[in-house]
C-alpha cells in the first residue's frame, strides 16, 4: 500500500499527536519536500495515463450524471482523506463526465486541447508563488510576462508604443477594452456614447458594454452580408444617423473570427471608417487573431494591425489550457490612463516605460503569474511550431469542407474563412421548421458516435451544424472519423 493511501500528514519532530512541533510551529497543512514530491508523482502517473489514453476516450460523456454529482455534493469535510482516494475520485469518476476538450475528436465550440506544457508552468508558478502585479515584487518574472505581451504585440503587427496584459479570456479582455475606449473617447457623463457591433459578434461584447455602464440601447447591432461579415455601408449610415440625433459614436467592435462561422469582417474597411469618423476600433480576435502567424491568415486578417485594441485568446489559437486571454492596445498609455489608481500601502510604481506594473494597466491587483504558461511552451518549441500547427488546421478544415460537399444532401451554409465550417442536411419538400428538427436529430446521431463531438448554431433562422478544427491533437485521421460519422448519420 502506498503512503498516499493514508491521509497526508507532515513529518513531526516529536512523536506527539499535537500539531505543534518541538520548534513551536504549527505544521498541520505543511508538506515536507518528500511528501510534496510523492503527491506530485502520484498525480503525474494518473495524468500520463490520461494523456496516453486520449485517442480511445470519448469526445463527450455527460450521460447518467446524477450518481456522480452525489459523490461531490457533500458537507464541509473536517478530517483528512488520502491522496489516492482523492485522485481516484477525480480521474475515475469526475473528470470523465465532461465534454472532453482534450480529445482530438472534439470539434465543437472553439477547441484548443490544452497544452500540458502549460500545466507544468502552472505547477511551477503556483509552487514558487511569485507576485508579478507589481514590478518590484519580482522584477525578472514581471519582465518575463511583459516580454510575452510584447511577443503578442509583435504577432499582431502593433508598433513599439503598444502594450497590454494577460487575462483569463476574451470576456474580460473585451470588457477592459470597452472601458479603455470609453475613458479615452468619452466624457465622464458617457451615456450618449454609442457602440457598434454586428449580428455575429460574441455576446461577451454586449455583456461587457453593460458591465461598463452602457444601457442596452447604446449598442447598435449591424446586419451582416452573405458571408456573415458586418455590413460596412449600414454601419456608416448608423454612425451618421446617431450623430444627427445628438448621440456620440465612439467605438466599433469588429470580428476577427466569429464563434458561429469563423467570419472575419473587412478589417481594412473598418479601420478606414474608424479613422474617418475618429472612432476607437476594437477587434475581437480571440479565435482568429493568432492565424496571422500563417501566410493565409495574414491575408485573411489584413488590416488587423490598424486597430486601437485587440482581444486574443492564447487558449484558442496558441492551444493553451482555458483561462489564458490577452488584451493589447496600440498605445500602452491608454491602459495606464484608464486603470491606474494609487494607494498609500502600495510600493513605488515604475516610471521607466520598459518596466510594467501590471496592476496599473489592468483591472486586477491580486492575480496569478500567467506569463509562464505561454513563455514556457514557446521557449520549448519555438513559434514556428505553432505556425505549422495553425497551418495544419487550415488544411484540415479545407479537407473537411471538400468531403462534406461529396455527401448527398449536405448543404454548406458558411464556407470556412478560418477553421470553422457550418452545414446542414437538406431534404426537398421540408419547410424550415422541419429542416431544423431534422438537423437536431442529425446532430444527435453524429455525436452518438462518441469519437467526435460537433455543436450547432442558428444562422438566419436555420439550425446548422459546425465543425471547428483548432486542437493541436486533431489530425487527418480525426477528420476521417468525423466524415464517417456524418456519412452514416446522413443516411439514417
Amino acid at each position: 500500500m502506498s503512503d498516499l493511501d493514508e491521509p497526508v500528514q507532515p513529518e513531526r519532530n516529536t512523536p506527539s499527536a499535537d500539531p505543534v512541533s518541538a520548534d513551536g510551529f504549527f505544521r498541520d497543512i505543511e508538506l515536507s519536500g518528500g511528501e510534496f514530491g510523492q503527491l506530485v508523482e502520484c498525480a503525474t502517473a494518473r495524468l500520463v495515463s490520461f494523456l496516453e489514453s486520449l485517442p480511445d476516450q470519448p469526445a463527450r460523456d455527460t450521460e447518467n450524471i446524477e450518481p456522480v454529482l452525489r459523490l461531490v455534493d457533500e458537507p464541509l469535510p473536517s478530517e483528512a482523506v488520502s491522496a489516492n482516494e482523492i485522485l481516484n475520485l477525480l480521474f475515475e469518476d469526475l473528470i470523465p463526465k465532461s465534454f472532453n476538450t482534450t480529445s482530438p475528436g472534439y470539434l465543437s465550440f472553439i477547441p484548443s486541447g490544452g497544452l500540458p506544457q502549460s500545466a507544468v508552468a502552472d505547477l511551477i508558478a503556483g509552487t514558487v508563488n511569485r507576485y508579478v502585479g507589481v514590478w518590484q515584487a519580482a522584477p525578472a518574472l514581471a519582465q518575463l510576462e511583459a516580454t510575452v505581451v510584447r511577443w503578442i504585440c509583435d504577432i499582431v503587427g502593433f508598433p513599439a508604443s503598444a502594450g497590454g496584459f494577460l487575462t483569463t479570456g476574451g470576456s474580460l479582455a473585451n470588457w477592459s477594452a470597452i472601458v479603455t475606449a470609453r475613458r479615452c473617447r468619452l466624457p465622464e457623463d458617457f451615456l450618449k456614447g454609442i457602440i457598434y457591433t454586428s449580428s455575429q459578434t460574441h455576446h461577451s461584447v454586449a455583456k461587457a458594454a453593460m458591465l461598463a455602464g452602457f444601457p442596452e440601447r447604446n449598442v447598435r447591432v449591424i446586419s451582416c452580408d452573405e458571408r456573415f461579415r458586418i455590413n460596412c455601408h449600414e454601419l456608416r449610415e448608423a454612425v451618421e444617423n446617431d450623430r444627427s440625433e445628438g448621440l456620440t459614436p465612439f467605438l466599433i467592435v469588429g470580428n476577427a473570427g466569429t464563434t458561429n462561422t469563423g467570419a472575419v469582417d473587412d478589417l481594412e474597411a473598418l479601420a478606414d471608417l474608424a479613422a474617418a469618423e475618429q472612432l476607437w476600433l476594437h477587434l475581437d480576435a480571440t479565435y482568429g487573431g493568432f492565424f496571422t502567424l500563417t501566410e493565409r491568415g495574414q491575408a485573411i486578417l489584413k488590416g488587423m494591425s490598424r486597430a486601437d485594441s485587440i482581444a486574443l485568446d492564447p487558449h484558442k489559437g496558441l492551444f493553451l489550457p482555458f483561462g489564458n486571454g490577452a488584451l493589447v492596445v496600440r498605445d500602452a498609455k491608454a491602459l495606464s490612463d484608464t486603470h491606474r489608481l494609487d494607494a498609500d500601502y502600495m510600493p513605488a510604481m515604475q516610471q521607466a516605460e520598459a518596466r510594467v506594473d501590471f496592476c496599473n494597466i489592468s483591472p486586477e491587483l491580486s492575480r496569478d503569474f500567467r506569463g509562464l504558461r505561454l513563455w514556457l511552451p514557446i521557449k520549448l518549441h519555438g513559434i514556428d511550431a505553432f505556425r505549422r500547427a495553425l497551418d495544419e488546421k487550415l488544411d484540415l478544415i479545407a479537407m473537411a469542407t471538400a468531403e462534406l460537399k461529396t455527401i448527398d444532401g449536405i448543404e454548406i451554409v458558411a464556407e470556412p474563412q478560418l477553421t470553422t465550417v457550418a452545414f446542414r442536411l437538406n431534404r426537398p419538400g421540408l419547410d424550415e421548421a422541419d429542416l431544423n428538427q431534422l438537423n437536431r436529430e442529425f446532430l444527435d446521431r453524429i455525436n452518438a458516435d462518441k469519437r467526435i463531438m460537433l455543436t450547432s448554431t442558428i444562422l438566419d433562422g436555420r439550425f446548422v451544424l459546425r465543425i471547428c478544427v483548432l486542437s493541436f491533437r486533431t489530425h487527418a485521421k480525426n477528420i476521417d472519423d468525423c466524415m464517417e460519422a456524418i456519412r452514416t448519420a446522413a443516411v439514417d
